[in-house]
């Protein structure tokens, strides 16, 4: 079997959609060598997380000719209007759409397809988004699910979401979690050394956050917890994650209050090993966000070990597990409740550390998502 890949995002998002796309690819190669798997993108910024996919066993590259390579807005024409064409010139026999899309005229060309739906932010937490693109964003949800063979949703929740927004029949969507980097399932022997690379004076104990800083992931509300907390308890608050506008708003909040000294603002971290260790040498992770379509930092945290806190809305009771702390998010009183009890019970923590480190192995297993994937083009 061939099966063809939109992978702009493989090749140049290196965050959510750009992950999940590198994960799936490899555990599609792991555990089904035998198929062939095509990507199809029109650019390529070559780095240390693209380089192993430009001479992938098994998967061969395909690019545009000329001008379109450099090109932006014929890139974009290219991945609407001309992917099917190429996908069925190159034998494929499935096309899957990675990241919530899919180009047009796939039927015309004999291929079937699947798209995966990852959320739909700009319909349940309208207030990020600017009008126009909520417009464009749901153009091309609406025309995917409508034209997929098949549609996976990368949790319940946003199954549940695609059923209410886009009216399709039930037996057309199924849930498979989004696959997460295998290192993550082995950790480190001596991860401090490897988290001090990412964050230089890195404190003994310390809470950690990643992911946007966005109004959408709730880091003022986590911000505001950590001040109901005795001074005892304050641990630093180390930040992994880019933002504009909110975190603007939240580095205000941390001045008028003067909790300066609680705060370490790490940026971005694309290196998964720096990261993983930064997970493994936290007190707990908090993620008390609005809204998420799957909640990978969560499971990330659990596979390293590391106790969560997180929101009881969406997908996070799903990624979190029965073992993780759940608090309300529009309460600034109940995260603080949950930071505080995993802080001060220590078999609560330990609970919370083993059972939550094994949900995530069980749930998040990487064979069972590849054949639950498999399964699907095969159907």
């Amino acid at each position: 079997m061939r099966i063809a890949f939109d992978a702009k995002r493989l090749f140049n998002n290196f965050t959510g959609l750009g992950n999940h796309s590198r994960t799936t690819l490899d555990i599609l190669t792991e555990f089904f060598p035998e198929s062939e798997y095509l990507l199809l993108t029109p650019k390529i910024r070559e780095n240390a997380v693209t380089q192993p996919y430009l001479q992938h066993e098994g998967c061969s590259l395909v690019m545009p000719k000329g001008p379109i390579r450099s090109f932006s807005p014929c890139g974009a024409l290219w991945r609407t209007f001309s992917l099917a064409k190429v996908a069925a010139e190159h034998g494929a026999t499935v096309f899957h759409g990675l990241s919530n899309e899919l180009p047009m005229g796939l039927k015309q060309h004999g291929l079937r397809s699947v798209v995966t739906i990852h959320d739909v932010a700009f319909r349940t937490f309208p207030d990020m988004y600017h009008w126009h693109d909520r417009q464009i964003y749901d153009l091309k949800w609406r025309y995917a699910c409508r034209h997929a063979d098949h549609i996976i949703a990368i949790s319940e929740s946003t199954r549940q979401d695609v059923l209410r927004f886009y009216g399709v029949p039930e037996e057309r969507v199924s849930v498979v979690y989004q696959p997460v980097q295998r290192l993550f399932y082995t950790p480190q022997a001596e991860p401090r050394l490897v988290a001090e690379q990412a964050v230089g004076s890195l404190p003994k104990d310390y809470i950690l956050y990643v992911g946007s800083v966005n109004s959408r992931k709730n880091l003022l509300g986590i911000v505001q917890a950590m001040e109901l907390l005795p001074l005892d308890l304050r641990l630093p608050l180390v930040v992994v994650g880019q933002g504009g506008e909110y975190k603007q708003k939240v580095l205000e909040y941390v001045v008028a209050h003067h909790l300066e000294q609680h705060l370490i603002w790490a940026g971005s971290i694309i290196d998964n090993r720096q990261l993983q260790a930064l997970y493994q040498c936290a007190a707990l992770f908090v993620y008390p966000s609005f809204y998420e379509g799957f909640g990978l930092p969560v499971v990330e945290a659990l596979l390293s070990g590391c106790p969560v806190v997180t929101s009881n809305v969406s997908s996070l009771p799903e990624a979190g597990g029965p073992h993780s702390l759940q608090a309300d998010p529009t309460s600034v009183e109940s995260i603080a409740d949950c930071l505080f009890r995993l802080l001060t019970d220590t078999d609560l923590r330990q609970r919370a550390i083993v059972e939550g480190q094994a949900y995530a192995r069980r749930t998040f297993d990487p064979p069972t998502l590849a054949r639950q994937l498999h399964s699907i083009y095969l159907s």
